[in-house]
């Protein structure tokens, strides 16, 4: 059992960074704290390497604080230096317009906005797009020090490939961004991933300099990483997504159940608003029963539920077991596409009938003869249903939205056979 937050943010090992610990445990103790994090809208979804932040960020607002959720219509204009060898490319405002929509309403997904806690949506486009150039330099530049600037992290890692002017100056607009919404808003806590390490201090600085400001702070959460050291948040067929027509519910379900058993317990810590107790039940099936996989289950279920809710689960969960049993009549048309579409396609001209030749035109058997064995031995199923009849002809009643049909050949060997 956890009592205050900071104990359910250490035990889950979401605190990488403090400012200043004790006045941070001071403060949440004390009163309904606003504070804030920060997206800049590189694409017109996130993916689930932005999630973790953003999560940390609801579990503030679960223990009854009020986060602000910042999306940087203004800093995406910029691009931020970190974790970056190279220049960005810059993006056009239609494009970073379009991206804030997007990311605007993923976050509605994330964040209760309606209780008397609701989170506050805002968009740094607002306070920055009115600062003039005079006013950056005179207000704002006079304040922060080349040297400190050189001293972050962001920055040297930089230096050595070269950095411009323009990504130089990142780190002061974030920084602006806290003392705006320190001022204007009473955010007294910026979080943010390992490497906003530097940005979230320049604020602090930047306020100091200012206004003389002491009591505002900064939490960092560490990088998400796989025990077998490959890079979280990709798939076999690439960025997982939190917008459902780039992954689908399916595809982020899989994502999460097939995660190891050597990460399931810290992703579930991580990702899930599950209990320690409940978390602890499923680290000792980890451990006495991993053949059941009731971690990995319960990690899919949780997360895909968030963000996509309950019918999107559903879906997810009777697709998923539609292809594990190989029954595919549960499915609709549009579901089938969605489970099969990393799968071998091939194509079948229109006047090949016959099962043993589509097999050996669509080379899903190298050979008649193998096509004639595979076909006998009961190897082939159409659409989720052995087929052994040699003679077997295909027909519209084996087309899905009579454009496609799914052989299967063996225990997993998926094909899409489309039509000429």
């Amino acid at each position: 059992m956890v009592n205050t937050l900071l104990e359910d943010l250490k035990w889950r090992g979401l605190i990488y960074q403090q400012t200043d610990e004790e006045e941070i445990e001071k403060l949440l103790n004390q009163k309904q704290v606003k504070l804030y994090c920060g997206a800049d809208p590189t694409a017109d979804s996130l993916h689930i390497g932005h999630l973790l932040p953003y999560l940390t960020l609801r579990r503030f607002q679960e223990f009854g604080h009020r986060p602000v959720v910042l999306i940087g219509g203004g800093t995406g204009m910029i691009g931020d230096p970190s974790g970056k060898t190279e220049e960005r490319v810059l993006q056009t405002e239609d494009q970073v317009a379009q991206n804030v929509k997007g990311i605007q309403k993923q976050m509605e997904q994330l964040f209760d906005f309606n209780s008397d806690n609701g989170a506050i949506l805002v968009n740094n486009r607002d306070w920055l797009s009115q600062i003039s150039l005079i006013e950056f330099l005179r207000d704002y530049g006079k304040h922060v020090g080349v040297n400190y600037m050189l001293g972050k992290d962001s920055i040297q890692t930089r230096l050595e490939h070269g950095i411009s002017y323009t990504e130089f100056t990142y780190t002061i607009l974030q920084a602006i961004d806290f003392g705006y919404l320190n001022k204007e808003m009473d955010v007294q806590l910026q979080i943010g991933g390992s490497d906003q390490w530097g940005n979230i201090t320049s604020g602090i600085e930047l306020m100091r300099r200012m206004y003389g400001t002491t009591d505002v702070y900064g939490l960092t959460i560490p990088l998400v990483t796989k025990s077998d050291g490959k890079k979280f948040g990709k798939s076999e067929s690439g960025t997982v997504w939190l917008d459902r027509e780039k992954t689908s519910p399916y595809e982020l379900y899989q994502f999460w159940i097939n995660t190891s058993d050597e990460d399931v317990i810290k992703f579930l810590k991580y990702f899930t608003f599950l209990s320690k107790e409940e978390i602890e039940t499923l680290e000792q099936s980890v451990k006495d029963e991993p053949h059941l996989r009731k971690a990995q289950k319960a990690l899919a279920e949780n997360v895909t539920r968030f963000i996509h809710g309950e019918e999107a689960l559903s879906e997810a969960q009777r697709i998923s077991q539609a292809l594990f049993s190989g029954d595919l009549k549960a499915l609709t048309a549009d579901e089938i596409k969605t489970g099969f579409k990393d799968v071998p396609q091939v194509t079948l001209s229109q006047g090949t009938t016959n099962i043993v030749d589509a097999l050996v035109e669509t080379k899903i058997s190298s050979s008649k003869r193998q096509a004639r064995e595979d076909v006998s031995n009961g190897a082939i199923y159409i659409n989720g249903e052995r087929q052994q009849d040699l003679q077997y002809e295909l027909s519209n009643e084996d087309k899905y939205e009579n454009a496609f049909t799914i052989i299967r050949r063996g225990k997993k060997k998926y094909f899409m056979v489309n039509y000429q």
